[in-house]
């Protein structure tokens, strides 16, 4: 007797739903930096991320670290503020409230993991931001992408976060290497530079405009550009980020 998908009849079906009819929804994981592009995570491609697992039925759960961000910017002037403001605390405006602390979140526990973009990823998330080529990954961002990838689960990341995967999994740090998209190169792209930065920690870079994504399938990570791309508009960030979420779980 043939088995129909529920996912596949209904796209827009909740986890509520499929668990009645049940079929378990899927687990996914979403890594938060802040809110707001420049200090914290990119609050176009947060709220795409949400609303492209929402729609297919997944059951997530935000995470993000406990801890003071690297700085306040300013977002109407770009200057930094002499404030001080905690990751987690800013994540909540992203999640409606709903942030558990990264330091709880593991690999065993969830389907896919997923990180937005933004400079939280490269500032809070890591110190890229600042250091460039020369950069580390916070030590609990590096636990949990090895979580993820030991157990074999897919990881999906947007704009800038895929130099956090070419960091923690480079042959430069012992990993297998992995392939990446963090854009194109040209002049509708400002921050490029971070594409010869993955490269040099032992990785393969693909260029991908927003129509598309590269899919790593050996390592199961999957990058998308989004605002990589410094003049996408907010609806081409959004289809950005959904076909990301749709070629992770496709594959699950």
């Amino acid at each position: 007797k043939a088995t129909v998908s529920v996912l596949n009849c209904c796209p827009q079906a909740t986890p509520t739903m499929l668990r009645a009819t049940g079929v378990k929804s899927l687990k996914a994981a979403v890594v938060l930096a802040g809110s707001g592009v420049y200090d914290g995570t990119e609050i176009t491609e947060g709220v795409a991320l949400l609303a492209a697992l929402s729609k297919r039925g997944a059951d997530v759960t935000c995470f993000a670290p406990d801890r003071d961000q690297a700085h306040v910017v300013n977002h109407l002037t770009g200057e930094e503020m002499k404030e001080t403001r905690n990751v987690k605390v800013e994540a909540a405006r992203i999640a409606r409230g709903a942030v558990e602390s990264l330091d709880k979140l593991s690999g065993a526990d969830y389907d896919a993991l997923f990180v937005p973009g933004g400079f939280g990823a490269a500032k809070n998330l890591s110190d890229f931001g600042f250091k460039g080529a020369d950069m580390t990954v916070q030590a609990d961002v590096e636990a949990v992408l090895k979580s993820f990838h030991s157990n074999q689960k897919y990881i999906g990341m947007c704009c800038i976060a895929p130099v956090l995967a070419a960091k923690v999994f480079g042959t430069q740090a012992g990993g297998p290497g992995v392939s990446v998209t963090l854009g194109c190169r040209g002049d509708n792209w400002p921050y490029n530079g971070s594409m010869d930065a993955a490269a040099s920690f032992g990785n393969t870079t693909k260029e991908c405009d927003l129509d598309a994504v590269n899919v790593d399938e050996a390592n199961k990570i999957v990058t998308a550009p989004a605002y990589m791309r410094g003049d996408a508009k907010p609806h081409e960030v959004f289809e950005s980020v959904d076909l990301m979420v749709a070629e992770v779980l496709k594959r699950i």
